[in-house]
């Protein structure tokens, strides 16, 4: 089977090669010139900054204020908490020289800010008055990637970091499962991404936390990605730290601290869950131009008209644009913007001027193309694209449920977890959990957070399950 006349690979085919060829044709990203590296174009990161909006409007309302804190961090920092130094040692990229000489203390370039904000959060924090202390910052981090793929792992990306800091552990677990919250509702409401949110497991867990959250969704080739993650750290980082307060019986206590982020990882998310052959299918709320255009014919007047109509679209909310562009033919614009995922396109040309009314086309769906009044485009598109936005969660969890199965048995696990996930009984042992990776590829997702209560044997080992219900296994990005 051979490509498709836009010259990208069928999902079926090799959705690897789909995804790297769809990233760069419909120009989300080019490779930067260090190994790992990405720049992202235009297109793709007005995905991130419309995704940003949205989170961080939702981070602020929640009381949280943005920071800023240094790329390069003293190496000792990371020393001081093993786990953690532990985690990201095989990820480090580290600065020894600078100014033309060798540092006396080498700096590592930040993958992740608990260490620096800890340092912070230690000289801010005195008195149970100055808590809970609510932090966020936006910035990129860096971690050495060996086999980078665009947007889902290179060494350097953006993203969101939280950090918070409070008196006791029941408060750090509110804060904790309010990320989580923030996410899904990001995910779901935004991204139209039906994640699952649920625990990790031990084995699974972030380096010096000693809880992990998650959002898992699941890509339309049945494997997993993680979406966001949310850590209660404990005093772990308060101890390494000295991050301490006096409480209002005098006594000097240790802070809890959580830590939460989303990254681009999240656009790979969207592409690999909602694109098809012909190419991206982006989510209203999400899609850089949610209405495109296109005049066709000889003459200024379907242009001038494109462009009045685009003006009442804005008016009305829509991120509408004109493809102009009359040195393509329409079907060559007609098919670009299909490969660019806008959710609705618009052809307007004589004929359609001289009736009164405008051409839509749905870059999904079973309605093909429909003739509509002109005047009242700009008062039904709102509606139009509410809807799609509707239809592309409503079919991305149908996908997701039909390839997800409960798995009694080994030989029923194994086979699951070849074309999606698999909800079965784990004994949370974390050589089992290596012996499931070596066997299948698979790894412990989550446990979800709704799961009903169930008790057994592990599917692998037998041994007594843990957890008191199902885990979900897959294979991942």
């Amino acid at each position: 089977m051979g490509r498709d006349e836009r010259g990208v690979t069928p999902q079926s085919e090799d959705f690897s090669a789909w995804y790297n060829e769809l990233v760069a044709k419909a120009q989300l990203v080019d490779r930067g010139p260090a190994k790992g590296t990405m720049v992202i174009r235009p297109y793709g990161y007005r995905l991130w900054e419309l995704l940003q909006g949205e989170l961080d409007q939702r981070i602020k309302d929640t009381g949280h204020q943005n920071a800023y804190f240094p790329l390069l961090i003293p190496e000792s920092y990371l020393q001081r908490e093993a786990q953690h130094v532990e985690g990201f040692s095989p990820e480090l990229a580290v600065v020894t020289h600078a100014g033309g000489k060798e540092l006396e203390e080498p700096l590592v370039v930040r993958p992740t800010s608990e260490t620096i904000i800890g340092e912070m959060m230690a000289k801010w924090v005195s008195s149970h008055r100055d808590l809970p202390l609510l932090l966020n910052q936006w910035a990129n981090v860096v971690r050495w990637e060996l086999r980078p793929r665009m947007f889902l792992r290179t060494t350097e990306f953006l993203w969101q970091e939280g950090h918070t800091a409070h008196a006791d552990e029941a408060d750090a677990m509110r804060e904790t499962m309010l990320a989580l919250d923030l996410y899904t509702e990001v995910a779901r409401d935004i991204a139209a991404l039906p994640v699952v949110p649920g625990e990790k497991t031990a084995g699974e867990r972030f380096a010096g936390a000693v809880r992990t959250f998650t959002i898992e969704g699941m890509m339309r080739d049945g494997k997993a990605l993680q979406a966001g993650t949310s850590h209660y750290m404990g005093t772990n980082f308060a101890s390494a730290f000295e991050i301490q307060y006096t409480s209002e019986a005098g006594r000097l206590e240790l802070c809890h601290t959580t830590s939460w982020g989303m990254s681009t990882r999240m656009i790979g998310g969207v592409i690999m869950t909602h694109g098809d052959d012909k190419g991206l299918v982006l989510p209203p709320r999400l899609a850089p131009y949610q209405v495109v255009i296109v005049p066709i014919g000889r003459g200024d007047q379907p242009v001038v008209a494109a462009r009045e109509l685009a003006g009442r679209l804005k008016a009305a909310g829509v991120r509408a644009h004109v493809d102009d562009r009359a040195h393509l033919s329409p079907g060559y614009r007609f098919n670009d913007w299909e490969l660019r995922g806008v959710p609705v396109r618009l052809e307007l040309g004589p004929r359609d001027l001289e009736s009164g009314t405008v051409v839509m086309a749905k870059r999904l769906g079973d309605e093909g193309k429909q003739s509509i009044p002109l005047d009242s485009v700009a008062d039904i598109m709102p509606g139009v694209l509410d809807d799609f936005q509707d239809f592309l969660l409503r079919r991305a969890v149908g996908f997701r449920d039909a390839h997800t199965r409960a798995a009694d048995t080994w030989e029923s696990f194994a086979d699951a977890v070849t074309t999606g996930w698999a909800s079965a009984l784990h004994c949370g042992d974390a050589a089992c959990e290596d012996d499931i990776k070596t066997e299948t590829a698979a790894t412990p997702r989550c446990v979800p957070l709704d799961g009903a209560a169930e008790s057994g044997d592990c599917v692998r080992c037998g041994q007594p399950a843990a957890y008191g219900k199902r885990v979900l296994f897959g294979r991942s990005y």
